[in-house]
């Protein structure tokens, strides 16, 4: 198996001694709340402890799911939980791509995304093209010295008369940056690492095709444009000040049309596009993307 990603068998009990947290847990990772977790967890170990049994069934599991975390919703979380169980059997490398414009909560997401897939490689574009900006200069790469948004002012004004700067500038340090992406894919799969990467850089029908993978591709975007905005509020207190935030607020309307162009690629190419309002929703509908990709895989 390919390595392989962190993941917990499911905490049903038998050769392991029921835990309630390590329940809960799990739970919480196919999107039960807290409050929901932790009342069914305990659920199930009065459960066990009435029929004087030391494990719990799926199918018990689901009929007290419904009682507690409600009617269908009950066992839409127990469906889930099959289908991390069948997860954690397939033998593929799982890469998912989450793009999107800045400040639409990627790194948020999959960071989330991650931990609930036992995945342990997380990566973003800017990392890559950070890294480019060490080997290469200003006069040899000049787009990727700027960000995604203020990459136009790496061409030359003759430039500039014939095309659109600010995607022109974006679209040219996509290329460059995602020679680097394509080269950590490879990596990956050459040593059987899943991997979760995220970037304004994973342009729909700009990314070289992957094999012998389970590849899931997705946009985030944010559809209002003052909630957009809060986002880098938010960010600039979660960082202390360290990303600057008027830049962010300043050039809000470039970073809204470049969200509106990597969009209409991502319906262009069937890319699924998930509008972020709330990190958990974001984070579930990505799982829900990956979970239908593993079901389709091994119904082939």
């Amino acid at each position: 198996m390919s390595e392989r990603r962190r993941t917990d068998p499911l905490p049903l009990g038998g050769d392991e001694p029921y835990s309630k947290g390590l329940m809960a847990r799990a739970l919480m990772r196919v999107g039960v709340s807290a409050v929901r977790a932790y009342e069914l967890a305990r659920r199930v170990e009065k459960d066990m402890f009435d029929r004087k049994v030391d494990s719990i069934e799926l199918d018990r599991l689901e009929e007290l799911s419904e009682e507690v975390v409600g009617e269908g919703e009950g066992s839409k979380a127990i469906h889930r939980l099959r289908s991390y169980s069948e997860l954690a059997d397939l033998d593929l490398p799982i890469i998912v791509l989450i793009g999107g414009a800045t400040g639409t909560g990627k790194s948020t997401v999959a960071t989330e995304v991650a931990y609930r897939l036992g995945v342990t490689r997380v990566t973003s574009t800017d990392f890559v093209r950070q890294t480019l900006r060490a080997f290469f200069s200003t006069e040899f790469m000049p787009s990727i010295h700027y960000s995604s948004f203020e990459a136009g002012q790496a061409l030359q004004s003759a430039e500039t008369e014939e095309v659109d700067p600010l995607l022109h500038g974006f679209l040219d340090q996509t290329r460059n940056v995602l020679v680097g992406v394509n080269a950590a894919i490879e990596r990956s799969l050459a040593e059987g690492w899943s991997t979760v990467l995220e970037g304004v850089h994973l342009v729909p029908g700009m990314v070289a095709p992957i094999s012998d993978a389970l590849v899931v591709q997705c946009v985030l975007g944010i559809k209002s444009e003052d909630a957009h905005a809060s986002h880098f509020w938010i960010r600039d207190v979660a960082s202390e000040g360290a990303r600057a935030l008027d830049k962010y607020l300043d050039h809000l309307s470039d970073i809204r049309y470049l969200q509106d162009y990597i969009v209409e690629r991502a319906e262009r190419n069937d890319i699924p596009v998930i509008w972020n309002q709330d990190r958990e929703g974001a984070t579930s509908a990505v799982m829900e993307l990956v979970l239908s990709a593993a079901d389709r895989l091994q119904r082939v």
